[in-house]
């Protein structure tokens, strides 16, 4: 993903914990979507598979949001940028929960993204204090 980088952001620790949080929910999300894919015995489809492809898509977000507050200039817009990543990371982390609960061999894998989401949130606390 080639977002036209700012240079000092891709060394920034919050910028490749954003990128590695990506690449994990995406390898997460399909070995889920193998398991969640099938249709029980009433033909329904497991709900759970829609809250795997919302992993994809909110981790996808995170980067995007660190380079727009990064390029901001008023503090107004930065800050909705900072409460925008904010949510990501608390959605992103519910719905880690929320598939933990699934009936997949895929959830084994879930602890392993809030761990690394838990990390993302102290360089994210770390990060804001200097913008």
């Amino acid at each position: 993903m080639n977002y036209n980088l700012p240079s000092h952001l891709s060394d920034m620790p919050i910028y490749k914990k954003a990128m590695e949080i990506i690449i994990l929910s995406r390898s997460i999300s399909t070995y889920l979507n193998q398991d969640l894919s099938y249709l029980d015995a009433n033909g329904k489809e497991d709900n759970n598979i829609y809250f795997s492809g919302d992993i994809v898509q909110q981790s996808s977000n995170l980067a995007p949001e660190i380079i727009n507050a990064e390029r901001e200039r008023y503090s107004d817009k930065k800050h909705k940028h900072l409460e925008s990543l904010d949510k990501l990371t608390y959605r992103l982390y519910t719905n880690c929960k929320r598939l933990e609960r699934s009936n997949s061999n895929g959830k084994d894998y879930l602890p392993m993204l809030r761990y690394e989401l838990r990390k993302f949130r102290k360089l994210q606390h770390n990060w804001m204090l200097t913008l």
